[in-house]
């Protein structure tokens, strides 16, 4: 679908400790000819001696920033290589490369500034989430529709597309988790044009292990609540 534009497409891949699936994760993508921009977030495992082993553009932060911090860092670098189209995804190997196609496609063809993914579109997909993370994901639409005004199928899902007008307008400030829901009242304050695409993540046992908890998403809630306040 994408051609010779496929090195135009940079994808942006957070980590922190991925050590023993950063390799499966990023091979794929290397493979379909993708540019990727990876940053080391601080990682104490070994993570960053195997990102530099592979064909990618290496980026670290020596000390632990946040994933909202890689983000913007990758961004901000990929940018200034000339990207057209910015694309999110995780390390830990929950997100599918098939999923992506899916939201490239409404914004290589011009029609949205963003694509969002949404495991809440089709209902195999909704099942394959994790009972207590499903009603944690619900309770989460709920804050961000109330907090930005944009109402989603679903919330705090890492995998989205970016044309370069949004990748240049969108600045992160929030440097953890918080940062999920940033992107979405930015893309309202810029009235960029959005859609929603269905994805399915893919939950093992691994990324189960490494998820949030909800004393986390609750953190992340306050941590909003507050910034908008002192605003």
């Amino acid at each position: 679908m994408i051609g010779e534009n496929k090195k135009n497409v940079f994808f942006i891949v957070p980590e922190r400790n991925e050590g023993t699936v950063i390799r499966a994760t990023l091979e794929p993508l290397v493979r379909e000819g993708y540019s990727v921009v990876v940053v080391d977030d601080g990682s104490t495992d070994g993570s960053w001696e195997k990102i530099k082993a592979l064909p990618v553009y290496a980026l670290r932060h020596r000390v632990n920033l946040g994933q909202g911090a890689a983000l913007q860092t990758g961004m901000t670098f990929a940018l200034s290589k000339g990207a057209q189209v910015i694309v999110h995804f995780d390390a830990d190997g929950q997100h599918r490369l098939k999923d992506v196609e899916g939201l490239l496609k409404p914004v290589l063809a011009g029609e949205a500034d963003v694509a969002l993914g949404s495991r809440f579109m089709r209902r195999e997909d909704a099942k394959a989430v994790p009972l207590s993370k499903r009603i944690l994901l619900r309770m989460a639409i709920v804050v961000n529709g109330v907090m930005t005004g944009l109402w989603l199928t679903d919330a705090h899902n890492g995998l989205r597309v970016l044309n370069r007008r949004a990748a240049e307008g969108i600045h992160l400030r929030e440097n953890g988790f918080a940062h999920a829901t940033e992107i979405i009242d930015q893309i309202c304050r810029l009235k960029l044009r959005y859609v929603e695409r269905p994805m399915r993540v893919h939950y093992s046992k691994y990324s189960r292990a490494k998820g949030q908890s909800m004393w986390n998403a609750l953190n992340i809630v306050i941590d909003l609540l507050l910034r908008r306040i002192l605003k």
